[in-house]
């Protein structure tokens, strides 16, 4: 909290108790009929209230200036984590692009297994299974497994 506005609340709440000694005693005097002590107990009052409003004043600028400070924070933190985001979105544009151009391939225990058996030993070549040509379209089923070629039924609709 801005200290002008704990001064001003202070201030005002303190002033606004303090009304209430002069009142007794404006009171006390509107009773009796002394019209004097009713005239200086009224002053001390209006004195009181006058500073209280001041304060009050006063608590409203503070607030204003909190607020104030509270909206350029805001806009600080705000700034910050837009750069943030745009060092790390540049970061990322730079590593995606450093790696296009390359994939990564796993290749299980099984498939280091199938490789290791259909290398040629005294070249570098690499023996093809007989299971599928270059020539013939593959398909492969939602295991891995390649799919027998089925021949193709044609189906005619009329309507």
């Amino acid at each position: 909290m801005n200290t002008k506005t704990m001064e001003g609340l202070i201030g005002a709440r303190t002033n606004m108790d303090l009304v209430n000694t002069p009142m007794r005693v404006f009171k006390e005097a509107r009773r009796k009929g002394d019209l004097g002590a009713m005239e200086r107990a009224m002053g001390y009052v209006n004195d009181f209230e006058d500073k209280a409003y001041d304060y009050k004043n006063v608590a409203n600028e503070g607030m204003k200036e909190e607020a104030k400070d509270l909206r350029e924070k805001e806009k600080l933190e705000l700034e910050e984590t837009i750069e943030k985001r745009r060092e790390e979105r540049k970061e990322l544009e730079e590593k995606t692009s450093a790696d296009k151009g390359t994939d990564t391939v796993e290749i299980s225990e099984e498939g280091k297994a199938l490789l290791d058996e259909n290398i040629d030993l005294d070249s570098t070549t690499y023996v093809t299974s007989n299971s599928a040509t270059a020539s013939e379209p593959v398909i492969y089923t939602s295991t891995g497994n390649v799919s027998q070629n089925e021949q193709s039924v044609e189906v005619s609709v009329s309507v």
